[in-house]
């Protein structure tokens, strides 16, 4: 065996270790970006892991070595390209038709988390694809208003005013249910 064969099956295990450790956390995220639409969310995760992986050899993903191409971060990168993918996505579509289903009543007692979670998922569905994009990289993901800024490849301004807007649109969609998000 070559040392250059033994490399490369110790990246593609490498690779394989990052992709089943990052799938259900780049799902979920998919998830809330496409408002919901679990097969498109599947599809966004998978270009996604393609697109790591047709770069993993590529680059270097330890800091302080100097060959290839170098990001610190590959969880936040891989992040970066599912909400380009996405966005990338939504300007392609043919159709603006978008599937909608109707939200069933909700029990008379207080929500679990699942109920909000529909909520949410159908109230960020109605929003534009950019203010979901920032809504869910800041809030859903926690990132910074820089570190959204780079992945939508935007200003910090643009980005505070934005995830302002976003959240004043969003607030009238989830009308009472917006409280219980807030205490849970």
């Amino acid at each position: 065996m070559s040392r250059r064969s033994a490399a490369r099956r110790n990246e593609d295990s490498e690779f394989r270790e990052f992709a089943l450790g990052r799938f259900d956390q780049l799902y979920r995220s998919a998830c809330m970006l496409t408002g919901g639409d679990t097969h498109l969310a599947e599809d966004l995760v998978q270009e996604t892991l393609a697109r790591m992986h047709a770069i993993w050899r590529r680059t270097t993903w330890v800091p302080g070595i100097s060959t290839g191409k170098r990001i610190d971060n590959p969880t936040a990168y891989a992040h970066g390209v599912l909400v380009r993918q996405f966005l990338t996505h939504q300007r392609r579509r043919s159709s603006t038709e978008r599937p909608v289903g109707e939200l069933p009543d909700l029990p008379a007692g207080p929500p679990d988390d699942s109920d909000l979670r529909l909520v949410l998922i159908h109230a960020l569905a109605r929003l534009s694809d950019r203010d979901r994009a920032v809504l869910v990289l800041r809030y859903w993901e926690d990132r910074s208003i820089e570190e959204t800024a780079d992945i939508l490849r935007s200003s910090t301004g643009a980005i505070r005013t934005q995830s302002y807007r976003a959240l004043a649109r969003l607030r009238p969609l989830l009308g009472e249910r917006f409280g219980d998000l807030i205490t849970h």
